[in-house]
Parts: structure tokens; C-alpha cells; sequence
């Protein structure tokens, strides 16, 4: 089994391309998600993001329609020494900061000097973390709101610790992204908002 990030714009395309090399799918709507069994045995699964449940039609074309984004959610990005937060109102950036500290890579030395080093380095990822907290905390605010959450899963986890973000609920998918920069920040809240598209091929 696979997962596939579609947009929604293309999702009937994807489907037509499916039916092309599988055989015309039978097509359901079961748990919220679209479903397509092909001839050959092969199936998919789309869903919708933010964890939402699909009940319209089987047919992607209302699959697409039915992707509406919240009308306020956050995105938050955090790695060693980098992150990125987004206010999103639908699918427009109302607020974002992306912002780098540095912190010093691993050492082979030993001893003290390698003790030294490693509190230093956990001291920077600290000062790191505390940063992208208050600006989590001055963009996203107390009130409850969902989020989508990538970078790295300790780091995003030391950031959420912090007892003025609580009320944030994490929501999928998961988004797997280098160093957070502008770019990476923009084309993570495009893949937010994609459908993700589970594909088991037959044997």
C-alpha cells in the first residue's frame, strides 16, 4: 500500500488514470472516504483532509467539492534550529513567521569537551524551541483550533509542551519537511490541503 498527496482539482483525473490502468472501478462511499475497487483488484481509498468524513455521492468530482477548509487553522513547522507558523483563514495566509537559531551540529570529540558540546547544543535547540513557541502563541492564540504539524516529531512535541498552546488541536496529516523556509512553509500548506489517496495494487 501506498499514499498519494492529490489535489483536489485533480482528483478525477487521478481516477480516470487509475480506471486506465486497473480496470473501472467500483466506486463507494465507506468510512467517510471515497473508495474504488478495479477490475483487476486493485483499490484506492481518498480522503478528505483535516480529518473531515466524506458523505456526498461516490464520484470524485463531489469528493473535490466537498473540501472546505476551516475557517481558521494553523500550521506549525519545527526542526533543530528552524520554524515556521502560518494563520490560515481557509486557504489564505492571514499571518506567518519563519524563523532559524542556530544550533551546532554533532561532534566527534569525547570526553568534557564532548559533554561541553552536547549541553550547548541542547541549550541552542532550547532557545530554538522557546521561539517558535511565542510566535505559535502570538499567531494561533489560545482558542481552540486545529493545526497540521511537520518537521521533526520531538521538536514539534517540545514546542506543543508549552501550557499556552493547549487548546490547539493536531490534526493530519503529518508533513514531513526540510529546514522550514518561506517556500518549504508554502508549499507545506499546500500538501495540508490535498487529499490523501491510499493505493494497494493487486498482485
Amino acid at each position: 500500500m501506498s499514499e498519494v498527496p492529490v489535489p483536489a482539482t485533480r482528483i478525477v483525473r487521478w481516477v480516470e488514470n487509475f480506471a486506465s490502468r486497473h480496470g473501472d472501478p467500483r466506486l463507494s462511499v465507506t468510512d467517510g472516504a471515497l473508495c474504488g475497487v478495479a477490475a483487476d483488484g486493485s483499490t484506492f481509498v481518498a480522503r478528505l483532509p483535516f480529518e473531515q468524513g466524506y458523505a456526498g455521492p461516490p464520484d470524485p468530482a463531489g469528493l473535490a467539492e466537498a473540501l472546505e477548509p476551516p475557517g481558521r487553522w494553523g500550521v506549525l513547522l519545527v526542526r533543530k534550529g528552524g520554524f515556521a507558523v502560518a494563520r490560515m483563514a481557509g486557504d489564505r495566509v492571514e499571518e506567518h513567521k519563519v524563523g532559524q537559531r542556530h544550533v551546532q551540529g554533532r561532534t566527534k570529540a569525547g570526553g568534557q569537551s564532548q559533554q561541553r558540546f552536547a549541553r550547548r547544543r541542547d541549550n541552542q535547540a532550547r532557545q530554538a524551541y522557546e521561539a517558535a513557541a511565542e510566535h505559535a502563541v502570538r499567531l494561533l492564540g489560545d482558542a481552540p483550533m486545529l493545526v497540521v504539524t511537520g518537521g521533526d516529531h520531538s521538536a514539534v512535541d517540545e514546542v506543543l509542551a508549552d501550557p499556552r498552546l493547549r487548546a490547539l488541536q493536531v490534526t493530519g496529516p503529518w508533513l514531513a519537511v526540510a529546514d522550514p523556509r518561506r517556500s518549504v512553509l508554502d508549499a507545506a500548506i499546500e500538501d495540508a490541503l490535498t487529499l490523501r489517496v491510499e493505493v494497494t495494487n493487486a498482485d
